[in-house]
Order: C-alpha cells, then sequence, then structure tokens
C-alpha cells in the first residue's frame, strides 16, 4: 500500500513539475512570441479595436485610407474610399495577409505603436476609448494621380503600363500609376473567404499580377530612353554634343556576322556619313547608340547607370524594384549583348519610377533627390509629429552635362522623335523609346521634364505593347501624348 502511495505521489510530483515548467515557459520565455503570432486572437482583436489613422493626398482632404467604426468584434474597418487608384501607393491591412506599402512602412504611426504618440494613446486609455492612430499625408497630387490613370488608360493600342511623376528638385513624388490595378478593399474586410477568394483571383500565372506596380516593381528593358545613361557616359567621357560619329545605315557585330539595324530599317539622318552625338540623341539612332556602347566599354557604361541608381537598393518608403543593367564581365564574351544594352535592350531593365529619376536628374542639374512618397505624420489632435524634407540620393552627373543633355533633350520634343510632347509656350526635355519584347508588340516610353531650364516635374511613362500600331507606334506617338497631359496638369495647363 506503501509502495503505490510513494508512486502516486512520485508521479503527481512529476506533473507538478511539468506545469509549472509550462507555464512559466509561456509566461516568460514565450510570452513575447505568443504576443506577436498572427494567429493570436486576442491580438488581433486588439489591432481592430485600433482607430487606424489616415492616409491622405498632399492636399489634406483626399482620403486614400481610413478606418469605419463597425462596433462589431473586430471594432474598425479599414476603408479605401478611391479604391484601385492609389491600391500601389496605399496597400492593405488585412486580416489573413497582414499589411503592405504604406500601410506597413507607416504601421507604427498609423497603428498607434509610435512613441511619438505615448501622450494620446495615454489620454485616450484614462478615457476608455479606442487608441487613435496618426494621420499620413502623402506627397501623391491627386490631380496629377487622376488625370495620369486616364491618360494612361487612353493610350492607344496598349495593354497597360505605368506612370512615375516626381518633383525634381525635392524628390517628391507626385503621381504613381499602374494599369492594371487592384481595388485593397475587399482583402481590408472582415470576411475570410472574401479575402482569401479576392487573393486568389489577383494571383494569376503570370508576372503581370496585379498586386505588383509597372510603374515602381515590374521591370521591363528601357529602349532608348537608355541613351540618356549612354549621352551621360560619352560626354563625362569627353564628347561634346557636336562630336560626329560615323553613321552606317547598319552596325556590323563584333563576334559574329549578324548586324545591328535602326528602328524601322532606316538609315538615319538621310543617309550622311556622319552624324553628331546631338543629332543622334534627337533622331533616337540605334546604330550611333550601339557603336557608343562598344566605344566607351561595359565598365564605363556600367558605372554610368550605377551612379543614376541601377543596381541599387532605392532609398523609398517601402519596398521598389531599381533598374538592373548587367555585370561587365558578362559581356566579354558576347560583344554584341553590350551593343543591344546601349539601347536598352538585352539584359538592361528598368520602372517608370527609376527612369523618372533619370530625367529628373538631369533637370536637377546633376543632382538626383531621394524620393519620397510621404511629406508629413499628424498626431490625432492636428499637430505635426513627423515632417520629411528633400534629401540628396546622388550626384551621378555634372550641371555642364545636366544642361547639355537638357537642350538636347528640348531637341527630341521640338524637332524630333518627341514632338507629340510639345505644349505651347513651355520647353519639354524628353526622351522617346520603343523596346522590343520576349512577347508581344513592343513598349512603347517617354521620359520628361519642364519647364526644361527649371523642372517642375520630371515624369516617365511606360506603355505595355504599346507598338502594337505598326512602326509608327514608337514613344513618342503612344506614350509622349500621356506624359504631356500630366505635365499640363502639373503646370496648370502651360508655362
Amino acid at each position: 500500500m506503501d509502495r503505490q502511495i510513494r508512486r502516486l505521489a512520485l508521479a503527481m510530483g512529476i506533473l507538478f513539475l511539468i506545469l509549472f515548467a509550462q507555464i512559466n515557459y509561456l509566461q516568460v520565455f514565450a510570452a513575447s512570441e505568443l504576443a506577436n503570432n498572427p494567429h493570436n486572437s486576442r491580438l488581433i482583436i486588439q489591432e481592430f479595436n485600433v482607430d487606424r489613422g489616415e492616409i491622405l493626398a498632399q492636399d489634406g482632404r483626399t482620403v486614400l485610407a481610413k478606418s469605419v467604426d463597425t462596433k462589431d468584434k473586430l471594432r474598425f474597418l479599414r476603408r479605401y474610399p478611391v479604391g484601385p487608384l492609389y491600391g500601389h501607393v496605399t496597400g492593405f491591412d488585412s486580416l489573413i495577409f497582414g499589411r503592405v506599402r504604406l500601410e506597413a512602412a507607416y504601421n507604427d504611426f498609423l497603428a498607434a505603436r509610435s512613441e511619438d504618440l505615448l501622450p494620446t494613446t495615454i489620454v485616450d486609455e484614462i478615457l476608455d476609448r479606442p487608441k487613435r492612430g496618426a494621420t499620413v499625408i502623402t506627397t501623391i497630387d491627386p490631380q496629377l494621380q487622376q488625370v495620369a490613370r486616364q491618360a494612361l488608360a487612353g493610350a492607344q493600342g496598349g495593354s497597360g503600363g505605368g506612370v512615375a511623376a516626381i518633383d525634381p528638385q525635392t524628390g517628391e513624388v507626385l503621381a504613381l500609376v499602374s494599369i492594371p490595378a487592384f481595388d485593397p478593399n475587399p482583402l481590408s474586410s472582415h470576411d475570410p473567404r472574401q479575402i482569401r477568394s479576392t487573393m486568389e483571383a489577383l494571383k494569376p500565372n503570370s508576372a503581370r499580377t496585379r498586386l505588383l506596380s509597372n510603374a515602381s516593381d515590374q521591370l521591363f528593358p528601357p529602349g532608348s530612353t537608355f541613351k540618356l545613361i549612354d549621352t551621360a557616359a560619352i560626354l563625362a567621357d569627353g564628347a561634346t554634343p557636336q562630336t560626329e560619329f560615323p553613321n552606317p545605315a547598319t552596325l556590323k557585330l563584333p563576334q559574329t556576322t549578324h548586324r545591328l539595324h535602326n528602328f524601322g530599317g532606316e538609315h538615319c539622318a538621310g543617309g550622311i556619313p556622319r552624324i553628331t552625338l546631338a543629332e543622334a540623341l534627337t533622331i533616337s539612332c540605334d546604330v550611333t547608340f550601339a557603336e557608343i556602347g562598344l566605344q566607351l566599354g561595359a565598365e564605363k557604361l556600367a558605372a554610368q547607370a550605377e551612379a543614376f541608381g541601377f543596381n541599387q537598393d532605392i532609398p523609398f518608403d517601402f519596398p521598389v524594384s531599381s533598374g538592373q543593367f548587367p555585370p561587365p564581365a558578362s559581356f566579354a564574351d558576347r560583344l554584341p549583348g553590350l551593343a543591344f544594352s546601349a539601347i536598352g535592350q538585352q539584359d538592361v531593365k528598368a520602372n517608370p519610377l527609376q527612369m523618372a529619376m533619370v530625367a529628373g536628374a538631369i533637370g536637377n542639374g546633376g543632382v538626383e533627390m531621394k524620393p519620397r512618397l510621404v511629406r508629413e505624420i499628424l498626431g490625432p489632435n492636428g499637430a505635426a509629429i513627423r515632417t520629411f524634407g528633400p534629401e540628396v540620393y546622388r550626384r551621378p552627373i555634372s550641371p555642364i552635362i545636366g544642361a547639355q543633355i537638357t537642350d538636347m533633350m528640348v531637341s527630341v520634343v521640338e524637332r524630333g522623335t518627341g514632338t507629340a510632347a510639345r505644349i505651347p509656350g513651355v520647353d519639354v526635355a524628353g526622351k522617346t523609346g520603343t523596346a522590343e519584347t520576349a512577347e508581344g508588340s513592343p513598349h512603347a516610353w517617354f521620359v520628361a521634364f519642364a519647364p526644361a531650364q527649371h523642372p517642375r516635374i520630371a515624369v516617365a511613362v511606360v506603355v505595355l505593347n504599346g507598338g502594337s500600331l505598326g512602326s509608327e507606334a514608337t514613344g513618342g506617338a503612344v506614350a509622349a501624348p500621356v506624359a504631356r497631359a500630366v505635365i499640363q496638369a502639373a503646370l496648370g495647363g502651360g508655362a
């Protein structure tokens, strides 16, 4: 009998020790992990009991995101009044998939977790009312966003695309538009079935998912807009706008028997034997810039691209994709690839945000500003708790080279391939691009800034498969009108 009692006591003691260890583990060692587990129902309820702050356009009136009091268990519902127009800017706040873009980047402020909000948070707790998050004021100009969306949607022959517009002097992003877009409202609902079905529909078996922005996430061959980088590199190497280059009808490619042809098979400038750098950029001569690429070599071309921010992490409010230029060593046994890369083909990739930064740096005297999407953060009482000012990102070219390229880009619009971007009374500096693709028709590009001498806006446009109208559908015919509409709206219709 005593033996059985001792065994029972030992078993009870062991069970007590296990229970004691488990309680201590949960309360001490695993407390933080459990508190932050997204499947913790208490945590979920706690998060949705916060009156999450608004996200507003730069005018302080246009609401991009807000919270609505449902009075349910999950009290506040995130709503996006303008829906798809700003989906790639705001992102979403999802019960299942978490947060992305501005909703994620500024979550501490929006969700009242920041130490800057501690005074108002304490007052909210004392008064037994929901915590209130901060308001995030973006740099987006709602008029430009709408104009860019309408102009891109109306571009002939295209299958969507992207537009990025920035202030070259401050780096503020004034518009960031992608087609196709997505509506963040269903992803932010409180119905798990709706959330999952929406996400499933937004993830087709294609690289062009609506969740990725064509303006800042996806990368495309930039075509002849990359010639701006060639031009900067050759000017830094000692050339001038009046430096002449041979002007053959085609270019014999090294290490092969193939030849590179101009767009449309034309002989630039009517077949004259030599052509200046300025004229080659004005009429966008592929043969000349392929020659320039081979003359410069891969290291100099790559260095100039990287000076503009290619192959670098762009310091932005949330992760975006930067332009890509292949490592110089990769061209050792494939010099034809270098010739094609110099005209924005082969393995070169970019997006409108990257190319708007390139254009902005040229227009801003060679100074590339850090792109910004948020201007200010306001506390629940309306007082500013954070402000974000201009920051220099890079100095990829000298002021002299910037001025030289600007003059050449003005010539592109005045009498070259970009005449569709002309605006009466305004000097517009621009560059067209038509990029061949592995599938479908070419992409149509246009980058520009205006007014040319003191730019207030730099814009880059890509119209995907915009070359479907044939040889006339270059970037100048399809993408330039989109940029012109945005520039006109930014400048109030004129100078």
